[in-house]
């Protein structure tokens, strides 16, 4: 059995692991789970979703077409829509949970099988090994159920729906001011990276008085040769829009829509840290709201010294939103994310999502109604200075995650960048925290054959050369 899953569900590369012949086992496994979980429920209910990727269309069909055969209704997307339209349309429907075909920001030859819960957010580590070990005994049996489409459809069993408007209505009423944000009259350019938040930000502020300008929002499953994630290496023809439109500000979101980067006036990338401290200052000083923050190992120490100042609690997990997302609905939680920009706040469902963040931002440069880098510029003068970066190596050799943090461990130096190594955290990569604040992180990725790289510091010489240490460290090079 080739099939593994992550933290988030399962991804492999489409036609090699990723084919129709998995996903209808993936599929009957979790249908298994669900109806054994359920039992108590007479009309079981399921809403599927896809993005923009190759054959993804098809893949929830195929998705669908099993739920079908299983007795569950599946509520399937008519077209590509963001992971978490379709996360909050399981709450919506109060279905028992749901399936998002993405693999969000991986290059396009991968697809995935997100397995969302009925509250929205990513299910637990709980039930993916529950539906694994079904995926198990269902490959040793007789294969997956399958029901003709067209049948289903008949039946009532398949029934397609458009997620926009109610996800639009939850939006715009209870989480972001359209009012403030309409009379900013903010000009701003959205890429959505041939993904399938394309067109969302353009409806949602189609009656306001913003100057929108949609970049990349075009149907293309190669992605125009770039990868689908918010960095800014990827986000070079949005800054040169930015600069060109003399805009306030730009917006990106990724494959699926769940995260978000961003470009200032000036045309600086501002990264997920930025916009995560940013937020949490603006929901306690101008929406007067409190409760904790939620951020990955990886995210910032601004957030610290933030939470520290307006009193509020800091919970510190490791990098995946699943876990944020417990503590989202088992806390109070002002707001969550990480670093690689999955962020949500209060009133929201435990999900990351890109097209939230994107209209809080909005919001937020509207209401100061001064520009976005002076926003950030204040931000850096009284909770900085910080510099932050993060390398991607793709890995020649397999080297598990144990391996390597063992590597790491036993070798912990005792100074980095001429600081004194205070700490060292093992919980989720190997975490240096350094006598001045700064800290390195050195992490393999739960998704991809790549060695994550991050590192925070007060200049960004310092930066450079903590992540030198941590090739020399990783032996890498």
């Amino acid at each position: 059995m080739t099939i593994k899953f992550g933290t988030d569900g399962w991804r492999a590369i489409i036609a090699e692991t990723f084919t129709f012949e998995n996903l209808r086992l993936v599929s009957q496994a979790l249908a298994d789970y669900l109806l054994e979980a359920n039992p108590q429920i007479a009309n079981p209910e399921i809403v599927i979703g896809f993005d923009t990727r190759f054959l993804s269309d098809r893949f929830g069909a195929e998705v669908a077409r099993v739920m079908a055969a299983n007795g569950i209704t599946a509520y399937l997307a008519r077209a590509d829509a963001p992971t978490p339209a379709i996360s909050y349309n399981i709450v919506h429907k109060k279905a028992l949970g749901g399936v998002m075909i993405t693999a969000s920001h991986n290059p396009p030859r991968y697809n995935g099988f997100k397995v969302k819960a009925a509250y929205g957010g990513a299910a637990p580590k709980s039930q993916i090994e529950a539906i694994e070990r079904r995926l198990f005994a269902i490959n040793e049996r007789i294969g997956a159920n399958l029901m003709d489409f067209q049948k289903a459809q008949d039946q009532g069993l398949i029934q397609k729906f458009d997620p926009a408007w109610p996800y639009y209505e939850h939006l715009t009423s209870n989480l972001v001011n359209m009012d403030i944000i309409s009379n900013g009259e903010l000009n701003v350019i959205v890429d959505s990276m041939y993904g399938s938040g394309r067109g969302v930000l353009g409806e949602v502020l189609s009656r306001t008085r913003t100057k929108i300008k949609e970049l990349h929002n075009d149907l293309h499953p190669g992605f125009g040769g770039v990868h689908p994630e918010p960095l800014a290496k990827n986000l070079k023809t949005l800054i040169a829009m930015v600069q060109s439109e003399n805009a306030h500000l730009g917006v990106a979101t990724d494959g699926d829509a769940d995260r978000l980067g961003a470009v200032d006036d000036r045309g600086n990338f501002v990264d997920p840290h930025t916009i995560m401290a940013l937020s949490v200052r603006y929901l306690v000083e101008r929406r007067k709201l409190c409760g904790g923050i939620a951020k990955t190992i990886s995210s910032t120490l601004m957030l610290n010294r933030i939470a520290k100042k307006y009193g509020l609690a800091l919970h510190e997990t490791p990098v995946g939103f699943d876990v944020i997302a417990k503590l989202m609905m088992e806390d109070d939680i002002l707001l969550g994310g990480e670093e690689s920009g999955s962020i949500s706040i209060k009133g929201h469902i435990p999900e990351g999502d890109g097209i939230l963040m994107s209209l809080l931002l909005m919001e937020i440069v509207a209401d100061a109604g001064v520009p976005l880098s002076e926003l950030i510029a204040d931000l850096q003068q009284t909770f900085g200075p910080t510099c932050y970066r993060r390398d991607d190596i793709r890995l020649k050799t397999f080297v598990t995650k144990k391996e390597m943090v063992s590597r790491l461990v036993d070798n912990s130096p005792p100074q980095i960048a001429g600081q004194t190594v205070v700490k060292v955290d093992s919980y989720d990569g190997v975490k240096f925290h350094l006598a001045d604040d700064s800290w390195l992180l050195i992490r393999p990725s739960g998704t991809e054959p790549v060695l994550r790289l991050y590192a925070e510091a007060c200049s960004s010489d310092s930066v450079k050369e903590m992540l030198q240490t941590a090739r020399s460290l990783a032996q890498v090079d």
